[in-house]
């Protein structure tokens, strides 16, 4: 209780008033001085700051009699391991303050966390002692507080140290800059253990919360090795200047490129030095507000207040004065409860704490003793909770450090941080604080597939396709960048005898890779050692990829449906019949020049001279016919024959024309992988390595250990003859399609690269014809781009395409969200339509159903050009005809007439040469015995007729 000053006064009455009025005078003026024996201070071995800060408020509070107010406390020293000697020293003191009837008022509680914090709550908790506590933890973290009842809430106060407020400015870094992976060192200056899972609770962001390797530069070296190791390109150091600098010299120059982000917090208000030649981090510090830093000053200077970190004793200053001056508000306004109950340790049973009613809670709250750093924010609705959101206000410095030759040599502040639970950054120069995000860039391996992936030179990234179009979606989703380059064996990934991998798998399983991209199918042994997204292609099976049949076209087609031998034994039946008919005619004595008079009356009179037989023979075999026949037997024997000859030649090309040309549009004679099997003319194998592959030799093996287990039955002796005979079959019950099928496919040797499949296929005769098996997607494109290659049969073993990723990767929800997201907007259809509908390479191919059931003009053009031929053959002809006529001396046709009547003395001209007529017929006994085998053609001429020539 207040003790007031006693004067004793002697002496004679004017100096007894004169005392009187002096101590009215002093009483007006100064405050009386009050001591309480506030109780205990508990606090952390090494928690200098702490205790540092409470000496300071007591010889403050001495200096101060404007406060009135002398404290007694007892101080005891907690270590972090052992709770009982803890537990021990506390309740011997306890038990000593009460024996000496100086009850403690209040506990101050400074242990950070752990065994010792643990220890003074449940002491606190157990026998109901006023606390005020500075441990780190948030609502919930304190286990032996979790659970108060109304009245225990008023009086166990909790409030968080900047050292437990400082880590959430990494909560508003990520937020605000989008981090999706994140690695925080923190050193023994913070304490992280309840941090792990409530820092980025609700943030879609990986991290690792692990404590600075403190051994050496080694230990550090290998410790930032691993957290790269699980793809972490954004670090965040928590810890005083010293251990910031450790950190940063000990990472490789090579993490400091654009692809990593460096983050330095701390309490101290320094500047980080270090030796790195070249970085750039974000350096955040606390500063003091302006209004307070006269008062930090004097508590600096006159009261030795020079603790490091600054932040924490201005703190354990500001919250050790404030509660000494609750104290003494309540027992001054009487709302200290004056018969107030105390259990000693020893006769704590387990459910007898003692009631309370005092609200400690209230009063901590009124308090408006200024602070010398920051300002308390405390929670004053009585409803909420207060412990775990009751904290100091203060602002932390955001920078933009840059450090060059071992010093920093640039640094401008961009922004600010206010302290609290959920507070967004203030951010001055966005510029500059994108420029400190750390680019996410991921690396992709590929193989080179079109449509899927195929090199572009003009393209961004040097490739383009189906995938790359698919990524660059999911990358603006996600917000990354990637890399890309092809894996040096060109395969997706397969296991061998050895149970090693090679491919794109192999450097996922290595760290060498972060994404796997192509038409890579989703297997069960690769899902053992990777991980798939969903898919984002339709089932895809295997197929046959064929050479297409084409039959060679040829204008004179219509020629090829005979041998040339056949062509060349017609043309010389053709010249030796009409020869014959030209020597029956000349020497049968019934023929039509052998026998003029006998036939002068009919109206056809046709003398077979060799062109005639010739012209006859000809026009024999068309439709026209060949005309008036021989009037002599043999001739006309003749001409059956060949009229005989010429229906059956006529008839036998006709036939073998339409045959000709249906055979050459029947379709290929392998239709599905069962006539592929069955056959062993054509060849076929897929890519050495493929899945394809990886199907048939499995099966192949498949069927062979079906084959063993059937033998190992049938020929097991312990069976009996009724179940022998069950097992008796003539046929093996297990097909063995498979295994021939691989057998053949090592004997046709398989290809090793795609391209060399499509050549082989090219290079496909009638003897030597080769079939491709590989995916459907590979070989639809091939025969979009392909005029010359075809599917053949349906797809099977079918199997969906999906985007490879390390195993146990955030990639792949990531990712699946965003799959998900282009299905719902039908992006994916959009870029099927664009590379198989759409794409530039199509090639402009005729379609079997678009042709027609008729001749095509390729096959029956050359009959048109017989006639344009034909037709340039008369027109030289007709040149000829009128060169011969025309510029030749030509015999001239006159009147028999004119002829009889004129002297033959003048046949001779004056020049003694044969005159230019020449008579062609006359009429008379002289002529006629002289010219017995001239006729004339015509008796007489119409009046109008004249000579041409």
């Amino acid at each position: 209780m207040c003790v007031g000053r006693i004067f004793r006064l002697s002496g004679n009455l004017f100096f007894v008033a004169y005392g009187l009025l002096l101590i009215a005078e002093i009483s007006a003026r100064v405050r009386p001085m009050c001591r309480y024996h506030v109780g205990f201070f508990i606090n952390e071995v090494d928690n200098e700051p702490a205790s540092k800060a409470v000496d300071v408020v007591l010889t403050y509070l001495k200096k101060n009699i404007r406060y009135g107010l002398s404290v007694q406390i007892e101080s005891i020293e907690a270590n972090k391991t052992d709770a009982k000697v803890l537990l021990e020293a506390i309740c011997n003191k306890y038990a000593d303050s009460i024996e000496k009837k100086m009850m403690p008022h209040l506990v101050l509680d400074t242990t950070k966390s752990g065994v010792a914090s643990e220890t003074v709550k449940s002491f606190t908790q157990a026998l109901g002692l006023p606390t005020i506590s500075a441990s780190y933890g948030q609502e919930g973290d304190l286990r032996q507080w979790r659970d108060l009842d109304e009245s225990k809430q008023k009086y166990l106060l909790q409030v968080m140290p900047p050292g437990d407020i400082i880590p959430e400015v990494i909560r508003s870094i990520v937020r605000r800059l989008n981090i999706t992976n994140a690695a925080i060192l923190y050193d023994e200056t913070f304490v992280m253990d309840h941090k792990y899972k409530s820092l980025l609770q609700n943030i879609q962001t990986r991290h690792v919360i692990t404590a600075i390797a403190m051994e050496g530069k080694r230990e550090r070296e290998e410790q930032i090795e691993k957290l790269r190791n699980l793809d972490i390109n954004n670090f965040f150091i928590l810890g005083n200047l010293q251990s910031i600098r450790m950190v940063l010299e000990s990472v490789k120059p090579a993490y400091f490129e654009r692809n990593f982000a460096w983050h330095a917090i701390t309490q101290n208000e320094g500047e980080v030095s270090s030796q790195r030649d070249n970085a750039t981090i974000m350096f955040l510090k606390p500063m003091a507000y302006t209004q307070f830093r006269d008062r930090l000053g004097l508590l600096r200077t006159t009261y030795n207040l020079n603790e490091e970190p600054q932040l924490a004793s201005a703190f354990y200053f500001d919250l050790a004065l404030r509660s000494f001056l609750t104290i003494k508000e309540m027992l001054q306004s009487g709302a200290w409860p004056k018969d107030m109950e105390y259990l000693n340790c020893d006769d704590f049973q387990g459910g007898n704490t003692p009631q309370r009613n005092l609200d400690l809670r209230e009063y901590f709250t009124k308090i408006s003793e200024p602070t010398s750093y920051g300002t308390f924010e405390l929670v004053t609705q009585p409803k909420q909770p207060f412990n775990g959101f009751s904290y100091m206000k203060f602002e932390m410095d955001i920078n933009v450090l840059q450090i060059r030759g071992g010093s920093s040599v640039n640094s401008k502040s961009i922004g600010t941080w206010t302290a609290g639970l959920d507070t967004p950054l203030t951010v001055k120069d966005e510029e500059q604080m994108k420029n400190l995000t750390a680019d996410t860039v991921y690396r992709i391996y590929t193989v080179v597939q079109p449509p899927f992936i195929m090199r572009d030179e003009t393209a961004p990234k040097g490739y383009k396709g189906y995938c790359i179009d698919l990524i660059n979606e999911i990358a603006a989703i996600v917000h990354f960048d990637y890399t890309i380059q092809e894996v040096e064996d060109g395969k997706f990934g397969n296991m061998d005898e050895k149970g090693e991998w090679n491919g794109i798998v192999k450097k996922l399983i290595d760290k060498q890779a972060d994404i796997g991209l192509g038409s890579m199918s989703v297997m069960a042994e690769r899902e053992i050692v990777i991980d798939f997204t969903v898919p984002y292609y339709d089932l895809v099976g295997i197929t046959i990829m064929m050479q297409r049949p084409s039959s060679p076209s040829s204008l004179f087609k219509f020629l090829t449906v005979l041998e040339t031998n056949v062509w060349l034994c017609i043309l010389a039946a053709y010249f030796f019949t009409s020869f014959l008919m030209w020597v029956f005619d000349r020497w049968s004595p019934y023929s039509y020049q052998n026998n003029r008079e006998k036939y002068k009356d009919d109206e056809e009179k046709r003398e077979f001279n060799l062109k005639e037989c010739l012209w006859f023979c000809m026009t024999s075999l068309t439709p026209q016919g060949g005309g008036e026949a021989p009037k002599n037997l043999s001739g006309r024997l003749v001409a059956a024959t060949w009229w005989l000859f010429g229906f059956i030649i006529i008839a036998s090309y006709t036939a073998n024309l339409a045959a000709f040309l249906t055979v050459s549009r029947l379709d290929t004679p392998v239709e599905s992988l069962d006539d592929l099997a069955k056959q062993y003319k054509i060849l076929y194998a897929p890519l050495n390595g493929s899945s394809a592959m990886t199907y048939f030799e499995r099966m192949a093996n498949i069927e062979q250990m079906f084959y063993e287990i059937w033998k190992d039955l049938s020929l097991n002796d312990s069976l009996t003859p009724l179940e022998r005979s069950k097992l008796a079959v003539w046929d093996y019950p297990v097909s063995d399609k498979y295994t021939k099928m691989w057998q053949a496919m090592q004997e046709a040797a398989l290809p090793a690269t795609l391209d060399e499949a499509v050549a082989r296929v090219r290079n496909s005769t009638a003897a030597t014809g080769f079939a491709f098996l590989g995916d459907a997607t590979d070989i639809r494109y091939l025969q979009l781009t392909n005029c010359d290659l075809q599917v053949v049969g349906e797809e099977f073993s079918r199997k969906p395409y999906a985007i490879a990723v390390q195993q146990g990767s955030h990639l792949k929800d990531q990712f699946n969200n965003a799959i998900l997201t282009l299905l719902n907007k039908r992006q994916l259809e959009k870029l099927k339509e664009k590379w198989w509908k759409n794409d530039e390479a199509q090639a402009k191919c005729d379609k079997p159903e678009d042709q027609s059931d008729g001749i095509s003009i390729q096959n029956i053009g050359g009959v048109f050009i017989v006639i344009f031929v034909g037709i340039g053959m008369a027109c030289i002809t007709l040149v000829f005809e009128y060169w011969w006529y025309r510029y030749r001396k030509n015999p001239r046709i006159i009147d028999v007439a004119e002829a009889s009547n004129s002297d033959r003395s003048n046949v001779k001209d004056v020049t003694g040469k044969l005159a230019d007529g020449v008579i062609l017929g006359n009429s008379g006994e002289k002529f006629e015995k002289s010219n017995a085998a001239l006729r004339p053609r015509f008796n007489q001429y119409p009046a109008t007729f004249k000579p041409r020539f």
